[in-house]
């Protein structure tokens, strides 16, 4: 592989955040774009731009990218979101291919229409048993299932209550729908609590919904389902929780958080996505009614507006599904623990702080956007191919490395990655520190 010589760092490209574009202003609606080019060409010239990278190859636990400049890198892949490694595994692909052979390659239309196949039609019934719902509703992307699980239901008058780190599909769809969103502490059942009592004290006969994760993507962590559920009921609201990071890949059946708080069942509404563990992109809304499930398909937009999953990706979901509630997915789930342990303690040894609990994301807080920007640029040349997150991912000023592990990693490959982030590390401090002294130097002259 051939590295591009870092050309010598300009310190405006370790300044700014993508927050400094959000209201941009300016009678040209497309002109005013121009500045945030600017600011992204500055990082891009210092190789300091790490978004929008492709692959030449699948997403195995090795692989070969490129950035969006050209510039290829090639090592440890903790940067794909297939946690148990089902993209290519033999019965995935040959579920694809039969798929194809029977049904073509396109659904064709929207599922309230005739875009549904055989295969999504028995998908449905499968998450119903696997998660011990009664309805569901397939989504063509994950994004649009938890938007529309919102924006579906909630309407002006009512109140939605949200944990303030829910993902951005939560939020848009809940700010879509109603002035009324409150969003609190994160994972704290008490602010939920009080929450809801002022708004019951407001508004005793008034809708509530109440959203949260059972893993949140960025800081891996939990929230007490149980104890939010029970919250819920006393003050007649409605919860729903996203199971998009654990379901698959957590628990001894793969039922993640759900299952380990002994919540099957017992949540009003679950939607989750198929994109982290189940190989293929798509989402869905589980409810214990059918009413609920008659009335999303006629008034969620992204599901009656949008072609329905193709024949291949509900194929390979079901095909993943299987993989998941076998002996095979119980030991894939234990192999990817091992690894997440294995990677953590190395990281921990060598004085990172990883957040949140043990699971197939492993959040590796820098703090600083500038110091994380040059661990990233520093990492191809110890072969760890990762994902920088700073803003809109994370707060100004939390950035991080979101490494993602995978059951087919192996324990050297932990190792390698864990000791070459924190050679990587070293070489961005020199670097930052560097920059510093050179404009103090000339802030003096």
């Amino acid at each position: 592989m051939t590295f591009v010589l870092e050309p010598p760092l300009d310190s405006r490209a370790l300044d700014g955040s993508m927050r400094d574009f959000v209201d941009v202003t300016g009678p040209d609606l497309l002109g005013r774009t121009q500045g945030f080019l600017e600011w992204q060409e500055r990082r891009r010239l210092q190789q300091l731009w790490s978004y929008s990278k492709s692959t030449d190859l699948a997403p195995l636990t090795e692989c070969e990218a490129r950035y969006d400049t050209g510039y290829r890198l090639h090592g440890i892949n903790l940067g794909s979101q297939d946690y148990l490694s089902l993209s290519s595994h033999p019965a995935i692909k040959a579920a694809a291919i039969d798929a194809i052979g029977r049904h073509g390659v396109h659904s064709a239309g929207s599922p309230v229409l005739l875009g549904n196949t055989a295969y999504s039609v028995k998908l449905e019934a499968e998450l119903c048993d696997f998660l011990h719902m009664e309805h569901c509703v397939l989504f063509p992307t994950g994004w649009g299932a938890g938007y529309s699980a919102i924006k579906g239901l909630v309407r002006p008058g009512d109140h939605v209550v949200m944990d303030s780190l829910s993902h951005s599909c939560l939020r848009e769809g809940a700010l879509a729908a109603t002035r009324q969103v409150y969003p609190v502490t994160h994972r704290d059942n008490s602010a939920f609590h009080d929450a809801l009592a002022d708004i019951r004290s407001r508004d005793p006969s008034g809708a509530i919904l109440v959203v949260t994760e059972s893993l949140f993507s960025m800081d891996s962590d939990v929230p007490d389902i149980a104890g939010l559920q029970q919250i819920c009921t006393e003050q007649g609201a409605t919860l729903m929780v996203d199971v998009a990071h654990d379901l698959g890949a957590l628990g001894k059946d793969g039922t993640g958080y759900l299952g380990a708080q002994n919540m099957l069942g017992k949540v009003d509404m679950v939607m989750g996505s198929f994109s982290k563990t189940f190989a293929s992109n798509g989402g869905f809304i589980l409810s214990h009614q059918r009413s609920v499930k008659e009335y999303l398909k006629f008034f969620a937009a992204p599901h009656i507006f949008s072609n329905a999953l193709s024949p291949v990706q509900a194929a390979v979901v079901l095909a993943a599904l299987t993989i998941v509630r076998s002996s095979e997915g119980s030991d894939r789930r234990r192999r990817l623990m091992e690894r997440v342990i294995e990677l953590r303690n190395r990281l921990r040894m060598a004085h990172f702080e990883c957040l949140g609990d043990p699971s197939a994301i492993v959040p590796v807080h820098i703090g600083d956007e500038g110091l994380t920007r040059l661990l990233t640029r520093a990492l191809p040349r110890h072969r760890v191919v990762t994902n920088l997150v700073e803003y809109p991912g994370v707060a100004k000023g939390a950035a991080r490395l979101r490494l993602q592990v995978m059951a087919d990693h192996t324990a050297e490959q932990m190792q390698l990655a864990a000791a070459g982030i924190a050679l990587a590390l070293a070489e961005a401090q020199a670097a930052l520190r560097e920059v510093r002294r050179t404009g103090q130097e000339a802030a003096v002259t």
